[in-house]
């Protein structure tokens, strides 16, 4: 009887003994010991409004004119039309990109589909966001624009997704003829020299505000026709694409980006 009662006393003292030690340790800690100083943020103003630009963004059209822009096609000056303070796409002259290039960023921009807009599925107010431009034409990495308030087509395909691979997790377009945003962080892609890819591209869209595509890893460029794979590049432009449906043109307001590390 007496030699369970003094394992007992055992389990007891050496429990007692890791409490203590935990107790110990937790009366020596300081605030101070988990307190980072430095190294400092550096200080940006954000905007005053909602979508405004904040002090470290790259302003790409703030409704004057395209000097940031030229067409994809020759890199020769961008011929939209700006009226009104709004950037209106000519579908006579085909997509403009920015004359600088960007790999990781944050962008913001505005577009509105016409109150008047005809057609349906992909042929009404159709236009996109290349996150990424590959070549002159609509190769890279595509966040599709069109109208989906009432417009029925393929989901990979609708306005927020991620063309032909990520439909938006929810529909949050606005009827046309009011204003909508694009909020994207964009991660590029990452290439060995030998072209093979050691990190694939992500991104995240908030569409008016609504989180639709939530650090989505892409499978490559998006394609019209055929499996995404990734083609080897460093830096690349932003590309608006002017789609030739017969709808009426959309416009474009407020863009801007923000380079990240």
């Amino acid at each position: 009887m007496k030699i369970p009662m003094i394992c007992m006393f055992s389990l007891v003292t050496a429990a007692g003994g890791s409490s203590n030690a935990a107790t110990e340790t937790a009366t020596t800690a300081k605030p101070e010991d988990t307190e980072q100083w430095e190294p400092v943020p550096p200080r940006v103003s954000p905007g005053a409004t909602a979508g405004e630009a904040p002090s470290d963004a790259i302003v790409l059209f703030d409704g004057r004119n395209l000097d940031e822009w030229v067409m994809s096609n020759d890199r020769s000056p961008a011929r939209w039309h700006v009226e009104k303070g709004v950037l209106l796409v000519d579908k006579a002259f085909g997509n403009i990109e920015t004359k600088r290039l960007f790999k990781n960023y944050q962008l913001h921009l505005e577009y509105r589909i016409p109150a008047d807009v005809i057609g349906e599925g992909q042929a009404r107010g159709n236009s996109g966001l290349f996150l990424a431009s590959t070549g002159p034409n609509d190769q890279g990495y595509e966040v599709q624009i069109l109208d989906s308030w009432e417009n029925k087509t393929y989901v990979n395909g609708q306005a927020a997704s991620v063309y032909k691979q990520s439909p938006p997790s929810v529909n949050a377009s606005r009827k046309p003829g009011a204003w909508q945003s694009y909020d994207v962080v964009w991660m590029a892609p990452v290439f060995s020299a030998d072209g093979s890819v050691e990190a694939p591209a992500y991104v995240t869209v908030f569409h008016n505000g609504v989180l639709v595509q939530n650090h989505f890893k892409l499978s490559g460029e998006t394609l019209y026709v055929g499996k995404p794979s990734y083609r080897q590049y460093d830096r690349a432009a932003i590309k608006l694409q002017s789609h030739h449906d017969p709808s009426a043109p959309i416009s474009f307001r407020n863009i801007w980006v923000r380079e990240l590390s």
